[in-house]
């Protein structure tokens, strides 16, 4: 069984920062593209940033310059540093992997439950 559990989220003023963590745990053999959506109130789930396997990364216009991504393989865990928020940041926010699961012999996606980040203005 995988498991993905998201931390780190909480309330800040505008212009503040916080940093999202997200464990992987499980029989998982190999991890290939790891990546941040949210999801505020009303709109649709949202693609934040991703990071490939070898550590290119990619972010959406909207947090490009203020987010950081990144990986540490040795733990397992996926980090998203945000600076400079703004309230429009406001949302759920879910990590999301492509792993090689061992017990299915298969490429796999899995989601972790989300952790609330709120901005205040």
């Amino acid at each position: 069984q995988v498991q993905l559990v998201e931390s780190g989220g909480g309330l800040v003023q505008a212009g503040g920062s916080l940093r999202l963590s997200c464990v992987v745990s499980g029989s998982i053999f190999k991890i290939a593209d790891m990546r941040w959506y949210r999801q505020a109130p009303g709109k649709q789930r949202e693609r934040v940033a991703t990071i490939g396997s070898g550590g290119t990364t990619n972010y959406a216009d909207s947090v490009s310059g203020r987010f950081t991504i990144s990986r540490d393989n040795t733990k397992n865990t996926l980090y998203l540093q945000m600076n400079n928020l703004k309230p429009e940041d406001t949302a759920v926010y879910f990590c999301n992997i492509n792993a090689f699961v061992l017990a299915r012999d298969s490429w796999n996606t899995y989601w972790g439950q989300g952790t609330q980040v709120t901005v205040s203005s």
